[in-house]
């Protein structure tokens, strides 16, 4: 018999239609006690009560790189396994990346608004014809790992300088290290976080960090929406403290974003879709089939996360 496996997130019909040929496929919830494996977002919350409802489970399947969502300590305890898919989503979250940078710096939501409204640049033409361009900035990655790596490739195809910080110095790297997240922001002129965001590191950019990064400085996060302090942001944004900010993530999402967050015109938005090409979803399949298959055979999943 094909395993079974609880489909808590939505695939649609075509990425569905490979797995069917694999596995026994639950999509409705109140039949998730039946299923020896669940495939869902690593923020999704899957804590002991969680698994409590599923008592034939046996490997929790992550899309995507993150897994904050799960208790991965209970997990090892009742001697389920969990996995990811690190790396798989790296290049489509990079392009995005790059793109809320570009679009931060260079002003695009706001001309966007202004030709919509049939305004020819507007009376702060300034801000638009006289800010400074990527070529030659500073930017400081926090997170060297594969998405951060990819993300300072991109951006040093733009004569950009950069910098990093990670938990451990890469040796190997052609970047500039520095020991922390402060000292990487008092030198770049834009911080881009691509970071693993955990509770250990939750609101890692503050209104020091901020601060440091100075009126020119501008912020891109793609990783989790609790690296940042929004009530910090949003002040720093409105007063000119920090000149923009590029976020695809958010603290309450989906439903509680702060509505400031909307109001302001020197940030760009998206609905967290920076791992969702077409090419990342495919990638993210393969790697957590590829992570199912290996755990029914009996043989070592490719990509493991222990607690």
């Amino acid at each position: 018999m094909k395993p079974a496996v609880f489909l808590a997130i939505p695939l649609g019909k075509p990425f569905q239609d490979l797995l069917s040929g694999k596995f026994t496929l639950i999509t409705d919830p109140a039949q998730r006690h039946e299923a020896e494996a669940i495939l869902l977002a690593g923020a999704s919350v899957t804590s002991a009560k969680e698994m409590d409802a599923m008592p034939k489970l046996r490997i929790i399947a992550c899309i995507g790189s993150g897994h904050e969502g799960i208790d991965v300590g209970e997990a090892t305890r009742r001697g389920i396994k969990v996995t990811n898919t690190v790396g798989a989503n790296a290049a489509a979250v990079a392009d995005l990346a790059v793109a809320l940078l570009l679009a931060s710096i260079r002003h695009v939501a706001t001309g966007d608004r202004l030709m919509r409204a049939g305004v020819w640049r507007g009376d702060d033409a300034a801000r638009l014809l006289f800010s400074p361009g990527l070529t030659g900035r500073k930017i400081g990655i926090v997170g060297l790992g594969a998405i951060g790596e990819k993300i300072a490739t991109r951006l040093a195809a733009f004569e950009t300088e950069i910098g990093y910080h990670s938990r451990n110095k890469r040796e190997a790297s052609p970047y500039s290290y520095f020991e922390t997240p402060l000292a990487l922001a008092k030198w770049a002129d834009a911080l881009v976080l691509a970071h693993r965001a955990d509770e250990t590191n939750r609101h890692m950019v503050n209104a020091e960090i901020i601060e440091a990064l100075g009126p020119r400085g501008h912020i891109v996060n793609i990783t989790r929406g609790s690296a940042i302090d929004e009530e910090a942001l949003i002040s720093a944004l409105k007063s000119g403290a920090l000149a923009g900010a590029g976020l695809d993530v958010f603290e309450g999402e989906p439903d509680h974003i702060r509505p400031e967050l909307r109001e302001l015109p020197n940030i760009v938005l998206t609905p967290h879709i920076g791992g969702a090409s077409v090419e990342a979803l495919r990638s993210m399949l393969d790697a957590s089939v590829a992570n199912l298959d290996a755990f029914f055979a009996g043989m070592p999943v490719p990509n493991p996360v222990t607690a």
